[in-house]
């Protein structure tokens, strides 16, 4: 009998209702299934190579049975194989006792590309009488021991059957999880490789903040701590830790946030000049777009390392020495310190956009968050992370115009003829400030809006454009 010819039965020990449920493997996946399962009011049945000693949840709940797989069949329309491929050959003698039953595949592979086939399809082709659907591969023993938390709370279910899919997904809700549809059972490869991604949508933001990182540490470290043993003879090298440090994750910080807001500028430019926005983003825009989330969290990390370093300055074994040599110097030269109003001013004005900018960088860090966003209207999030993010932006990029102001017309600042840092970061965030200022102008925010609407730019036909 075909798969899509099978009748399911929704009886009280059938897929719709809290009946009985059968679990083949009494592993650690199968236990705490099998435990969930009794907590939320279903009958579970283990089916076992040696039923007489295994006891999978005695420890944790009475009631299962463990029975031999052939006997623990017969007692439900559900069966959770949840063993390893490679012993799927226990069930070729389970094919008549197995006709017209549910099987839900929960394995997953060790990585990618591992057979021809999925683990699924293989299961179907192996049980030919049976309605494979393919779930619960992406929840962890742990989770539903836990309570499935955040983002364990999804199921994605795949198979050839509605009706077989429909009764996986009332006990994936009656377990309190959230059950996706993602078609066919073909889609089965597709989420055996979910569990094995690493962090697909990390791997962009943490490649560009470790290239930003080592350039800028080894560029300063050649300017400052170099430079000065060179020229100087004096040796320097202590200030690595903190000094050079305190220098480095700031700019790499800003040049991030800055990041962070160009794919989007650079996404309306394209739209305007494609005159539509039902032509897709070239790719590496597509890529760089999905992954702003994670390069804007970096970059907050890098902001909140500044913070940490700049408030232990003052305790600094260096910062005291100094601040005392100078004191003393002044002492002996028996002179008085005149207050600087430009450097008093440029000083407060300097820790005072630092301190507003760190601020809504934890605003927009906070509104990152999924159970934060998520009680959030499309509108009040959008204004969030844009307009906010902008003024964040602009409020950090003032934060460092303001630390060498009055610098960078200096010839000793350019040390080996080379610009210092604090001048560098600057290059990224004022280029995005300049473009997003052309974009708010009339002239260009109206065609942009309208494209975004659903208005198309007409363009000429080739016959029209020979002539």
């Amino acid at each position: 009998m075909k798969p899509d010819t099978v009748s399911i039965t929704t009886s009280a020990h059938g897929l719709g209702g809290l009946g009985t449920v059968c679990i083949f493997g009494t592993g650690d996946f199968g236990r705490s299934l099998g435990l969930r399962l009794l907590q939320a009011g279903y009958e579970v049945v283990f089916g076992s190579r040696d039923s007489k000693t295994s006891t999978p949840l005695e420890d944790f709940h009475p009631g299962p049975k463990v029975m031999s797989h052939a006997e623990a069949a017969k007692e439900a329309q559900v069966v959770f194989v949840a063993v390893q491929r490679e012993h799927y050959d226990f069930l070729t003698p389970l094919i008549p006792v197995l006709q017209g039953k549910v099987l839900v595949d929960v394995s997953n592979n060790l990585k990618k590309g591992l057979y021809q086939e999925s683990n699924a399809e293989y299961l179907s082709s192996l049980v030919p009488g049976a309605v494979v659907v393919k779930a619960f591969n992406t929840i962890s023993a742990w989770a539903l021991q836990s309570g499935g938390l955040d983002a364990n709370r999804q199921v994605y279910v795949c198979g050839d059957q509605p009706d077989a899919k429909r009764a996986v997904e009332a006990i994936a809700q009656n377990l309190g999880l959230t059950a996706l549809d993602r078609g066919s059972l073909r889609a089965a490869r597709e989420l055996e490789d979910l569990p094995l991604e690493l962090f697909p949508l990390w791997r962009l933001p943490l490649g560009i903040a470790t290239g930003l990182t080592a350039f800028f540490f080894f560029y300063l470290l050649i300017r400052d701590v170099i430079y000065a043993y060179v020229n100087d003879g004096r040796d320097i090298s202590f200030r690595i830790m903190i000094t050079l440090a305190n220098k480095v994750f700031p700019i790499v910080s800003l040049v991030m946030l800055a990041l962070c807001y160009l794919p989007g500028i650079l996404a309306a430019f394209v739209q305007l000049y494609n005159g539509t926005k039902y032509r897709r983003f070239p790719d590496w825009l597509d890529r760089w777009m999905r992954c702003r989330k994670q390069i804007g969290l970096l970059a907050l990390g890098c902001a909140l390392l500044h913070v940490l370093y700049t408030c232990i300055i003052s305790i600094r074994y260096y910062v005291q020495y100094k601040n005392n040599a100078e004191l003393i110097g002044l002492i002996k030269e028996n002179t008085n310190l005149t207050l600087d109003n430009a450097e008093a001013w440029a000083t407060d004005s300097f820790f005072a956009l630092g301190v507003l900018g760190f601020l809504m960088y934890v605003l927009l860090g906070i509104t990152s968050i999924p159970s934060v966003g998520s009680s959030l209207n499309w509108r009040e999030f959008r204004f969030v992370q844009s307009k906010i993010g902008f003024l964040t932006l602009m409020l950090c990029t003032g934060h460092c115009l303001l630390y060498a102001w009055n610098k960078f017309l200096k010839p000793t600042t350019y040390k080996w003829y080379t610009p210092p840092g604090s001048m560098l970061s600057l290059v990224v965030p004022c280029s995005v400030l300049v473009l997003k200022l052309i974009i708010i102008l009339p002239c260009v925010n109206r065609p942009i809006s309208r494209i975004r609407q659903g208005w198309e730019r007409k363009r000429k036909s080739v016959s029209q454009q020979r002539f």
